[in-house]
């Protein structure tokens, strides 16, 4: 019997150092992949690279837009984070973040009159109260009857897209527009500040960065995170210790959820203005990669955030200078994620080689 010779052992101590600079060297790994399928496709390389990763960065409006991409999938990615700590898999941001679009989009669509100065605060609350129900289900169903949250929230994202779709081909569309399948644009008093002139991010940005510390303080310094984190890495010691699995995967999702719905909310109360049937392109997916990429961290995650944004920036200037289809964006965020995947593969597990196989007769 021939036997490999290549096999993973477990590391018995991680490298701490490598896994902090595993992000790094999966960012650098992605921009050679970048190179080579420049050159494979006829472009000259080192120019495509700066448009894709430069030339987003050197006007006003291009940081604006990168502010402006970044939101959504910083805040999704800090409630994803939270759960992925506590080994509970929320896949499903998606759909969360649809319904906090829509449930917010409904308050400011036939509320607004009735509720005045209080429209804008209580749209962004129902929209977050959107998400965090949206969550519910797959934690009611993974408590109640063990089933799996990953398969479904990952099928509740289609849910609650086809809803969306549903409200705005019915009720919901404007009557005075064309025929095409969106709602009446919300009134300038129900969308969210700019930051500042000529560019579309908007206050959106401040609720990021305010969420963002309060999951570092969550993690770090409350015993409700602590208990969430023990839950995650060691379940035999959370069940000793007395910690309820049950009330971990119900705050998992709940705040995942909710910061999910949240994004949904300042989507369309911002840069989209009313709510149509597409509200996000992919965001509470790419979300996943963004926890990753920032290590769970909330800090990580702001910067991951902010280059998954750019790919999204350089993935939209390539298609329009250099005429590349837009699933350029989807292959740097794939090449990403696979590299640091096969980075952390390696810090976990080493590969001995035997000197010579050996055969059994």
């Amino acid at each position: 019997m021939l036997k490999w010779p290549l096999r993973l052992e477990k590391r018995a101590v991680p490298s701490g150092s490598l896994r902090l600079t595993a992000p790094l060297l999966a960012v650098l790994a992605m921009v050679i992949t970048g190179f080579v399928v420049f050159s494979l496709l006829g472009q000259a390389p080192l120019q495509a690279l700066k448009l894709f990763f430069i030339t987003p960065l050197t006007t006003v409006y291009g940081l604006g837009e990168l502010l402006l991409k970044a939101t959504p999938l910083v805040l999704c990615a800090l409630g994803l984070a939270l759960g992925f700590r506590a080994n509970v898999w929320n896949i499903g941001a998606e759909g969360q973040l649809t319904l906090g679009a829509l449930c917010s989009g409904g308050v400011a669509l036939f509320w607004a009159p009735a509720l005045g100065n209080l429209a804008l605060p209580l749209a962004l609350v129902a929209g977050t109260a959107g998400g965090m129900a949206w969550a519910a289900i797959p934690a009611w169903l993974r408590t109640r009857f063990n089933t799996s949250e990953i398969l479904v929230s990952l099928m509740l994202v289609y849910i609650a897209q086809l809803w969306l779709v549903m409200m705005l081909h019915g009720s919901w569309r404007d009557p005075d527009g064309f025929n095409f399948p969106q709602s009446r644009a919300f009134a300038d008093g129900l969308l969210l500040p700019l930051l500042w002139e000529g560019q579309r991010a908007n206050w959106a940005v401040w609720f990021t960065l305010v969420l963002a510390l309060m999951s570092w303080l969550f993690s770090s310094q409350l015993f409700a995170g602590y208990r969430m984190l023990v839950s995650g890495e060691a379940p035999a010691a959370a069940a000793y210790a007395g910690f309820s699995e049950r009330w971990t995967i119900w705050l998992a999702l709940l705040i995942s959820g909710g910061c999910a719905g949240l994004a949904g909310a300042c989507e369309v109360l911002g840069p989209i203005g009313r709510l149509q049937t597409t509200i996000s392109p992919g965001y509470g997916f790419a979300a996943i990669i963004v926890a990753f990429v920032g290590r769970l961290h909330p800090v990580g995650i702001v910067l991951a955030g902010l280059l998954m944004s750019l790919l999204y920036l350089g993935g939209e200037n390539v298609q329009l200078e250099l005429q590349l289809p837009s699933a350029m964006t989807g292959l740097f965020q794939g090449t990403l994620l696979f590299y640091l995947l096969a980075a952390d593969l390696f810090i976990n597990f080493r590969l001995p080689l035997a000197s010579t196989p050996k055969v059994r007769p």
